[in-house]
């Protein structure tokens, strides 16, 4: 059972930040067509400085 080595597990990175993208533009799509736009760029605001503040708790720790 142990005869083979084992290799490296695959990096997914890439397509897990793909899916990532692809559902945030379908679920603002959605968002879209039933609150409207400022809705949507609200939302949008609310999530870059959600990253940056996270961004920058990781920079500093």
């Amino acid at each position: 059972m142990r005869d083979h080595p084992q290799g490296r597990a695959p990096d997914y990175t890439t397509p897990a930040l793909v899916m990532a993208a692809i559902n945030l533009f379908w679920m603002l799509g959605v968002i879209w067509a039933l609150f409207g736009l400022p809705v949507v760029l609200a939302l949008s605001w609310a999530l870059k400085t959600l990253i940056d503040w996270m961004g920058a708790r990781r920079s500093r720790a």
